[in-house]
């Protein structure tokens, strides 16, 4: 349209109603707003909110617990941690199991704020990352509600993540991302996982997930926007399983596989039709004393009744497609046999496979070992403790790239009877007696005496038998130092009681329990 299309005069006349419209249309929208706010109100006031009634089954608990500095094993520090924890029973209260080892006091709070009581861990799997509370005093159980629990179903849905914040029950919506199998939080096991996407902060202490006013998972984890949590399904069946007396921990399958998509090797393996199924490349001496019924170059084509596909993947009906290792301890706990289908020399073959217990033991470098103060030892200065994953996480949260690389390499070989664990010369305390050592650090010990040490009490034991009147310690092929070479008697006494004197340490060893 042109520009000049109205007359001066028109643009003048009307620039003089603009306020007069402008007048008309405020009264237009007050007078609706007027009529349509009480009818939003009244729906407003009649729609529950998605965390109504939840303030009664949402309760605070609060941890107190030693932590050590196992680069200086000898020393400790109080260490407190808040998480959230679900009334699901009577007097029952669920939590997760991390950061609840080592634990000193455990407190609980109803309501956001007021009075703590005090609680107890009544029971507690590291493993499978889950922890049942209780208390004793009564007058805290009044007006707590158990909540239910529920299931998210593959398709998703409108989720909600609750917990008690700054005295207010925080209610964050979040969205279903998928179901699949990944590594726990306190273990090696890989397991089914709930992962949610939501813009709240600072999760993964045991805040539960809401689904059609059900617990749907409790969370362990958070990475980005990325919520990770324990499925409800598997926590409702641990905890039946534990009810029933049937529960003896978490599961895993003891060895590798590969997908089978590559043609040639399934020529080879004699496998007709479609790719399908995986193929077993490594199968390491089992932890227990079971027969090992699986063989390399095995192909796996179904466990449990469900076919796998050439990726490893089933169809769960519960989860949708996850990764083979969900049927490790799907509806089931260590001990338990699992139906099977191979195909081995040509031919298929059923078999049953005992499902091994995860345990933290069953590596060469032990994942962890809670409940227990680090082991240490010090002759002379030098200072000798197991090589663990606690240890190695001393370098932080990027240890996996940041610890020593040779000690990071022994967390892929396996124990075996003739080496089960590993003895580490973590560092040289310094003293006129190992003058010329004090460099020395992070070499795995062989020998002591002539003795084999893979434990700390067998490096106790060796101490006992000198050669010569000297302890002479040998260390693993690679190292940089072979051996090391000190006089014993009491010159290894006295430079053992300056060493403590010096560096404030109150005994020159600790030792497991057991």
């Amino acid at each position: 349209m042109n520009k000049d299309f109205f007359s001066r005069s028109d643009r003048d006349n009307r620039a003089t109603d603009r306020p007069k419209l402008f007048m008309q249309n405020i009264r237009l929208i007050l007078l609706a707003f007027t009529l349509f706010l009480p009818a939003t109100l009244i729906a407003a006031g009649d729609k529950p909110s998605a965390s109504a009634g939840w303030e009664r089954s949402i309760v605070t608990v609060e941890v107190a617990r030693k932590q050590y500095d196992y680069y200086q094993p000898w020393s400790k520090r109080t260490r407190k941690t808040q998480k959230t924890g679900t009334v699901i029973g009577e007097r029952q209260i669920l939590t997760t199991a991390d950061e609840m080892f080592e634990r000193t006091l455990v407190r609980l709070q109803k309501g956001g704020r007021g009075q703590w009581y005090v609680g107890e861990v009544s029971w507690i799997d590291y493993q499978a990352n889950l922890a049942l509370v209780s208390v004793a005093d009564a007058e805290f159980w009044q007006d707590l509600k158990p909540a239910a629990f529920g299931h998210v179903p593959p398709s998703g849905g409108s989720l909600q993540i609750l917990r008690w914040r700054e005295g207010k029950l925080e209610n964050r919506a979040t969205e279903f991302t998928q179901y699949t199998v990944r590594e726990g939080q306190l273990t090696q096991v890989d397991g089914i996982a709930l992962e949610t996407s939501s813009e709240i902060q600072g999760v993964g202490w045991g805040e539960p997930i809401i689904y059609n006013s059900k617990v749907a998972g409790i969370i362990w984890a958070q990475d980005g926007r990325t919520c990770v949590a324990t499925p409800a399904l598997q926590i409702r069946d641990t905890l039946e399983a534990r009810k029933k007396g049937t529960y003896n921990g978490l599961g895993y399958f003891h060895f590798f596989w590969q997908p089978s998509e590559n043609p040639a090797n399934l020529a080879r393996l004699r496998l007709p039709g479609p790719a399908r199924g995986v193929v077993v490349i490594d199968v390491p001496q089992r932890p227990d004393e079971c027969e090992q019924v699986i063989q390399p170059q095995d192909i796996i084509l179904r466990i449990d009744g469900f076919d796998l596909d050439s990726q490893g993947d089933f169809n769960d009906p519960d989860h949708g497609h996850l990764m083979l290792e969900a049927l490790s301890n799907r509806r089931k706990s260590a001990g338990a046999d699992v139906k099977m289908q191979i195909w081995r020399d040509g031919k298929p073959m059923d078999i049953t496979y005992r499902v091994p217990k995860a345990a933290y033991t069953n590596a060469l470098v032990p994942q962890a070992a809670y409940d227990q103060e680090p082991e240490y030892l010090i002759v002379g200065g030098l200072l000798f403790q197991p090589l663990t994953e606690s240890y190695l996480q001393s370098w932080g949260n990027d240890w996996k790239r940041r610890a020593p690389f040779r000690l990071n390499y022994y967390r892929n070989e396996n124990p075996s009877k003739d080496r089960s664990s590993l003895v580490l010369l973590s560092q040289v305390l310094p003293d006129p007696y190992n003058i010329g050592y004090q460099e020395q650090k992070f070499l795995v010990i062989e020998k002591a005496n002539g003795q084999p040490v893979h434990r700390l009490s067998e490096l106790r034991a060796a101490l006992k038998t000198p050669v010569n009147g000297f302890h002479v310690f040998e260390y693993t092929k690679g190292e940089s130092l072979q051996r090391i070479v000190l006089s014993a008697g009491e010159t290894e006494r006295q430079a053992t009681a300056r060493v403590l004197k010096r560096y404030s340490i109150t005994e020159d060893s600790h030792f497991a329990a057991n």
